[in-house]
């Protein structure tokens, strides 16, 4: 039953990938998780697969309708590049299995990773939530100096808490950089495609045991998902869109953590 509840999430994960431009990890991570019970650690290894494949396929599709700006996707993901790896490489590593006792409760490795998921991710639904009203103009030095920042922050959450990091590129290419909201949802899809195929290289390196089987009925079902999503975003107005996001990703961002700690 968990399996069937499992791949019916994994249409309405693609859906909200196709539509938003992000969000993938952050239900496909709990599903993996409490759905299909493989371990946090590992599950974000196989969000890497999912994710990655199904944002390449958006790209595709997004970049038909001229929405997809590539240069600024590549800036973005030269620095982020470094961020995933000293995330992965340095950073995940070395934190130990168990790590503290708050009272009663051991604070584990995997309590940690998905404790920072939730509250990097209501942090990023504020941004996209509250009104923005001052335009900023960056010159081009602030301009590339705005997207290294970002870049490298985005590299290493994604690499940390294995996501393609587009719940935090959104609000970078909408508030900071100024771009409307559906061409950020097809950049992001570009820039969370590469950042998530990379890093599951990463792993492919360290020698992590996949259920290839397994990854690939799940990226087929959330295919379906992406496809209809894209369609249906051009039925959205823009303005509308960006706050949804946010109070989506606020209410994911709560969901892990009363799941994780307080049940």
């Amino acid at each position: 039953m968990n399996n069937i509840l499992g791949y019916f999430i994994a249409i309405i994960i693609g859906f909200i990938m196709g539509i938003m431009g992000a969000g993938g990890a952050i239900i496909t991570i709990p599903v993996l998780v409490y759905l299909f019970k493989i371990e946090p650690v590992l599950a974000t290894s196989y969000s890497l697969f999912i994710v990655g494949v199904n944002s390449f396929f958006g790209v595709l599709s997004y970049n038909n309708k001229k929405l997809v700006q590539f240069k600024t996707g590549l800036l973005f993901f030269i620095p982020s590049i470094i961020g995933i790896s000293l995330s992965r490489r340095l950073i995940l590593p070395n934190i130990p299995k168990e790590i503290f006792y708050l009272g009663h409760f051991l604070i584990t490795k995997s309590n940690l990773l998905l404790l920072f998921f939730s509250i990097i991710m209501i942090i990023s639904a504020y941004s996209m939530i509250k009104k923005e009203d001052t335009k900023i103009t960056n010159s081009e030095k602030n301009y590339l100096a705005d997207i290294f920042i970002k870049g490298l922050i985005v590299g290493l959450v994604s690499g940390f808490i294995g996501v393609g990091g587009g719940f935090l590129i959104i609000p970078a290419l909408v508030i900071s950089l100024k771009l409307d909201i559906k061409e950020a949802v097809g950049t992001s899809l570009f820039i969370i495609s590469i950042n998530s195929l990379f890093s599951f290289l990463g792993d492919l390196f360290n020698h992590v045991e996949l259920n290839w089987n397994f990854l690939i009925v799940f990226s087929f079902f959330t295919m379906i998902g992406v496809f209809s999503g894209i369609y249906i975003s051009k039925f959205i107005p823009s303005e509308k869109l960006k706050p949804t996001f946010g109070w989506f990703v606020l209410f994911m961002g709560f969901f892990i953590l009363f799941k994780e700690f307080l049940l």
